[in-house]
């Protein structure tokens, strides 16, 4: 009875020891991993800039519309040359007709209904003529030089891709958006020290580009944002950041806008991982350490939650039974805190569990083989 039970103790001690690590590893071991490895230098050549086409899609985003206009107006008259196109999803309300009143300035393709972003991106992108793709949302403002810096990058022939950076406005609006910008100022991070060492697995839709002799083909089930950057690793060529071609998006500020979103891009990413997964074994041992450690580790964080949960209270309870009661009140004191708060340390706490289990929930919901193709705008952003 005796070794029984030492065993159990030591099951769950070292459950709840790998817990932690894995909860802890893309945020902590896996940079400080990072930044042990060498610097590849890029090795720019002489010759112009190559030519651009910027490209977004749109559903109901009306009321970011004439921001984004007057952004894209600023960028024209930067660079005459570059083309934009839009795409919108069957919105409801007047956002192609918004786009389309500057005709001068978009060229605008009408889906036939909702088809989502995937297929929308896909018909830019065969219509689009520049030597290089910019993708970018439509509630996504660009800095007046963004264009110049991302360009400059593709002077080395080696690089396929080039990401810019995001910076969030309005993260003193509740604890949801608080935690959401922190969080994205750590991702940035690590997006950095990863393009610093080789490449950056993954881009997200807020500014990146590629070449477009290297856009694949793809289902429009998939998350195009990572598909198609990933199609430059596939490639051999550079996928890298750019820390002074800078985008700026307003965070979404409500609870239940961030986890129905969560929920919506985990979905999508499992589908997307298991549709990349025979090209993610043929990249090189360093780029399959890094996709593991940014992405599947973080997919199944609430998983690895939840076991260190159980093991935590399964310790507590052979230790004293007072301490196992004390602990679980702590954690539902805490939970009712921060579901009540808006905002301070309670509240975060909740937003980061919630967080997790999105991302968990979502990945959960692509295994079943459901996936999410459409998307509707923040009501909160």
């Amino acid at each position: 009875m005796g070794l029984l039970t030492d065993s159990i103790d030591l099951i769950a001690a070292l459950a709840l020891l790998l817990s932690l690590v894995a909860v802890a590893w893309p945020f902590l071991f896996y940079p400080l991993i990072l930044r042990l490895l060498p610097t590849k230098a890029e090795q720019p050549a002489a010759g112009p800039p190559p030519s651009a086409s910027l490209l977004f899609c749109a559903y109901n985003e009306a009321a970011a519309m004439p921001e984004k206009l007057a952004n894209l107006a600023m960028l024209k008259a930067r660079h005459p040359a570059l083309e934009i196109l839009a795409f919108d999803d069957g919105s409801s309300d007047e956002t192609a007709a918004l786009i389309e009143a500057r005709g001068d300035l978009v060229t605008l393709l009408r889906g036939p209904g909702r088809s989502g972003k995937a297929h929308g991106m896909k018909l830019l992108a065969a219509r689009a003529q520049g030597d290089v793709l910019i993708f970018t949302d439509a509630n996504v403002m660009l800095d007046p030089d963004a264009i110049d810096n991302l360009l400059a990058r593709y002077a080395d022939p080696d690089i396929g891709g080039v990401l810019g950076s995001l910076h969030y406005m309005g993260d003193g609006e509740s604890a949801t958006a608080s935690v959401g910008s922190l969080y994205w100022r750590i991702e940035e991070r690590l997006k950095d020290e990863e393009s610093r060492t080789g490449n950056v697995l993954g881009a997200d839709g807020s500014i990146f580009s590629i070449r477009r002799a290297l856009y694949p083909d793809f289902p429009d089930s998939v998350l195009d944002d990572l598909t198609v950057s990933m199609a430059v690793v596939f490639a051999g060529k550079r996928l890298v950041k750019a820390k002074d071609v800078i985008a700026r998006e307003r965070l979404v500020a409500a609870r239940g806008d961030e986890y129905r979103r969560k929920v919506r891009i985990a979905a999508r990413a499992w589908h997307t991982h298991s549709h990349l997964r025979p090209q993610l074994r043929r990249m090189r041992g360093v780029d399959r350490f890094k996709y593991a450690s940014r992405k599947i580790v973080r997919w199944f964080g609430g998983l690895f939650i939840l076991t260190g949960i159980v093991a935590a209270g399964t310790l507590a309870m052979r230790i004293s039974p007072m301490l196992y009661m004390v602990g679980g009140l702590t954690g539902v004191f805490i939970l009712w805190r921060g579901l009540r708060s808006r905002g301070g340390p309670f509240a975060a706490a909740v937003d980061i569990v919630l967080a997790y289990f999105a991302t968990l929930q979502g990945v959960a919901k692509a295994m079943t083989g459901r996936t999410v193709t459409i998307w509707n705008p923040a009501k909160s952003r």
